[in-house]
């Protein structure tokens, strides 16, 4: 999305084998029941403008959908709203298995 910070795969696969981030899904429930990428904390979008105040501004925070359009959306929210450390990932959990990345599934 123009405009907005965004992240590729390999830039989140770093973060994660870093440790430093915050990898928010901010898809439905039913979409996530079919996978989502280990790790990740489920918010939807549109308790995100409810939830802002969770995130903290130190640790880089990832949001993710199914293509990258709702999350860019949220991602554009939270930088509207003063966050500077919150990216989009480009291609959303759609990149992620075209990537060959497995999906964790719940439990």
């Amino acid at each position: 999305m123009f405009g907005i910070p965004e992240i590729d795969i390999n830039g989140l696969e770093k973060l994660k084998s870093e440790g430093r981030i915050k990898l928010i899904d901010v898809r439905s429930e039913g979409e996530v029941a079919r996978g989502y990428i280990e790790g990740a904390e489920h918010i939807p979008m549109h308790l995100i403008p409810i939830r802002a105040g969770e995130f903290c501004g130190e640790t880089p925070t990832v949001f993710y959908c199914q293509s990258g359009a709702r999350s860019g959306q949220v991602t554009a929210f939270m930088s509207q709203q003063g966050f500077r450390n919150v990216m989009n990932l480009q291609g959303g959990i759609m990149a992620w298995m075209r990537s060959g990345q497995m999906l964790a599934v719940p439990a």
